[in-house]
């Protein structure tokens, strides 16, 4: 079938199919995270960094297999795409609902990852060519509704669960959507979307690619806990980066690229892209460092700190349509503008929390950041991706996932790495002025919060720098033209840079 930009009705019925796949796979991503501690329990594990695995090699194989959607999206069709996909995340989910023991868990995990890793990008694709790109802002709302919502009430629900039920209900209730959803696209998906059968797979990208985006995940996700002098970590981190740099000048030197970075020619592209970069180190780190501050220093379970960051996912779910229409009307430059202006302030007040901030002071502030970061990301990604030419949409996708996760995990360690080095020196200084002989239990339980306490304050003010650089950006960013003659040329200039393969 000809691609969808030349109907004149978008597939509503089949990208309700898709949104259902891709909210459960979403939901899944951040859903374990509270539960780990009761699954070493129940399935008698000692050592907390084997468990951890559960998260870790869901989020490696969802990093290494992102950078191949665009080959995949090319080369196969959307319907049997989605329902291998969708297949596949079913049978991981089925595994490790009911996995007897830890192995087959985690390969149930690992099996989810390789069924979920295409959902977003495929999505998002369907969404680009459905709709026009005048339209585009409206349809990218809906589809950040997903993305953004689907993860983040996963904790919250997640701590819920594990407070009142079982871990494997984490699972269970996740099974029955999933197969509803698989046999939905079965019975009712269409391809809307141009498919190249001639497209070839460049296995050695495949291999430099998980070796390069595989070992900077793992090695900076893995540097927060276990140090960056440790010898795992280090050797990671330069086998990665080694990987990746021969990765993107392979893909440069390639006629048909596993990931075309040539997308960074388009001026809107590259700029969205970056801001989207910065915005999601800003947005993780805020994830990782707020819970901190409510768990640690000011002593409040997980289900109740879950709770407190509800309201701020609800806002984020909320709001992503309505920016979606907002950036129809009036583009991108001030909404992201507004939108970073706004994190920047709630940084700063992130930046000084204190040992008695209240509940509501706590959760107004989160709710705001969240509040200002939903006006931000879909826009600045959807002004981007309506400069390529339709040809360049996967691979544009592909590269926005790609570099935001990659991106968020480093972002993340490095917050954390400066909060844990803060803390520690702040510790020894709040220690040097006192007697041990006069220290109780509850003076050194105050004395560890406060150090804590300075630790997140000062990686809040790290966030804010960073913040500040989007901001920055945005002002230079230009609404691109989605009139009929400038799609025209757009698509006439993307088939003339097509150049025949050759080795």
């Amino acid at each position: 079938m000809d691609s969808a930009l030349k109907q004149n009705k978008p597939p509503y019925l089949m990208i309700v199919i898709l949104f259902v796949g891709a909210f459960v796979s979403f939901l899944n991503n951040s859903l374990l995270n509270v539960a780990l501690p009761s699954i070493m329990v129940d399935l008698k594990i000692d050592d907390y960094s084997t468990v951890q695995w559960l998260s870790t090699g869901y989020m490696l194989v969802s990093g290494i297999l992102i950078p191949a959607s665009a080959f995949l999206l090319t080369r196969f069709s959307n319907r049997n795409l989605f329902i291998v996909s969708m297949a596949i995340f079913t049978i991981g989910t089925a595994l490790a609902a009911f996995a007897p023991n830890f192995g087959v868990l985690l390969a149930g995990r690992m099996i989810q990852a390789a069924g979920s890793s295409v959902m977003g990008p495929l999505l998002m694709n369907i969404m680009l060519v459905s709709f026009s790109r005048e339209k585009r802002g409206a349809a990218m709302g809906i589809f950040g509704l997903v993305m953004i919502t689907a993860p983040a009430i996963g904790p919250t629900l997640s701590g819920y669960i594990v407070e009142y039920y079982d871990w494997r209900l984490l699972f269970e209730m996740i099974l029955p959507l999933a197969a509803i959803s698989l046999l939905l696209a079965i019975w009712k998906l269409e391809n809307v979307m141009k498919q190249n059968k001639n497209a070839t797979l460049d296995y050695f990208s495949v291999v430099l690619s998980s070796i390069g985006f595989g070992g900077l995940l793992y090695g900076f996700s893995s540097a927060s806990s276990d140090g960056w002098t440790d010898p795992i970590v280090l050797t990671t981190l330069i086998a990665g980066t080694i990987a990746l740099a021969a990765f993107i000048i392979r893909q440069l030197k390639m006629d048909e690229p596993l990931l075309d970075l040539r997308v960074y020619k388009y001026p809107m592209f590259a700029l969205g892209s970056v801001i989207a970069i910065v915005n999601a180190v800003a947005m993780f780190s805020g994830m990782i460092l707020t819970p901190a501050y409510v768990q640690n220093v000011r002593g409040i379970s997980p289900l109740d700190s879950g709770l407190m960051m509800l309201p701020g996912a609800i806002i984020m779910g909320i709001m992503s349509p309505i920016t979606g229409r907002l950036f129809d009307k009036f583009g991108p430059r001030v909404l992201a503008i507004i939108g970073l202006a706004i994190t920047a302030v709630s940084t700063y007040m992130l930046a000084h929390l204190q040992l008695d901030s209240t509940h509501t002071y706590i959760i107004l502030i989160y709710t705001l950041r969240m509040f200002g970061m939903s006006m931000v990301m879909m826009p600045i990604m959807t002004n981007g991706l309506n400069q390529l030419p339709t040809r360049l949409n996967p691979h544009g996708t592909a590269v926005n996932n790609t570099a935001q996760q990659v991106s968020g995990s480093i972002g993340t360690a490095i917050l954390v790495t400066i909060m844990n080095s803060v803390t520690k020196s702040q510790a020894e200084s709040l220690m040097a002025g006192v007697d041990p002989a006069t220290m109780t239990q509850s003076s050194a339980a105050l004395l560890s919060q406060k150090a804590l306490l300075a630790g997140i304050q000062y990686s809040f003010y790290i966030a804010l720098a960073i913040n500040i650089i989007a901001l920055v950006l945005a002002f230079f960013v230009k609404r691109v033209d989605t009139s009929k003659e400038a799609v025209t040329q757009l698509e006439k200039q993307g088939s003339a840079q097509r150049k025949p393969t050759t080795n």
